[in-house]
């Protein structure tokens, strides 16, 4: 496997899953609304393509080995829950026309169950700011969890994810499947940075195909 395809590479972890990638010596290419966000480099060259369009980014796709999706159509969207969900599904089916196989994308911390089994985008203290976004990304999960034909990973971050002098590259973490994985203060937090580090190296070993993981400190 040589070349990767980022989609959403100017977004809160795209970048950092876009350095990962060139740092292992990956040909990248990074997709972004603004591709003037994208620091390109001899590793990395930028395209800008509406996920929306079906063969336009089927086509930009081809001559991947595989896609990483950070895709968010932005927090702050009033109409976030629709816009992801026909964003990822757009993406899910480009890929597949593309002749990709292997695809990784990035949900939320949202789909986990607590202690009670109750997924935690249903709990009353869930941030209402970013519900709608969450729930959406929880719903996608039971979408491709029905997709036969990719070898699909679904991936939820941690629930604190840092940036910044907070965030750190690790290199380390530990991993679970459907409960957030807690430190010994029963925190979950992982860096953005060791976010991009779990999926490459779910990119090359291949753990977690058709199944959902979580991974934090």
């Amino acid at each position: 496997m040589s070349k990767v395809t980022v989609i959403g590479a100017t977004g809160f972890v795209g970048p950092k899953v876009v350095k990962e990638l060139a740092d292992r010596g990956y040909e990248v290419q990074a997709i972004a609304r603004n591709v003037e966000k994208v620091e390109t480099s001899e590793k990395v060259t930028a395209t800008s393509v509406d996920v929306n369009d079906i063969d336009a980014l089927a086509k930009v796709l081809e001559g991947s080995d595989a896609v990483i999706s950070a895709f968010n159509p932005g927090w702050t969207n009033p109409n976030i829950y629709d816009d992801y969900l026909k964003g990822a599904r757009n993406i899910e089916k480009a890929i597949e026309k593309s002749g990709i196989s292997r695809y990784i994308v990035i949900g939320g911390a949202g789909s986990l169950y607590n202690q009670d089994n109750v997924q935690l985008v249903d709990t009353p203290e869930f941030p209402a700011n970013i519900k709608p976004g969450a729930t959406a990304a929880r719903d996608y999960l039971e979408d491709i969890k029905k997709n036969t034909v990719l070898d699909w990973t679904f991936f939820s971050p941690a629930i604190e994810m840092h940036q910044g002098t907070s965030g750190e590259r690790k290199g380390s973490y530990r991993t679970g499947l459907e409960n957030p994985v807690l430190n010994e203060e029963g925190r979950s937090i992982l860096s953005a940075e060791d976010v991009a580090v779990a999926l490459v190296d779910e990119l090359e070993q291949n753990k977690f195909v058709k199944k959902r993981f979580t991974a934090a400190y």
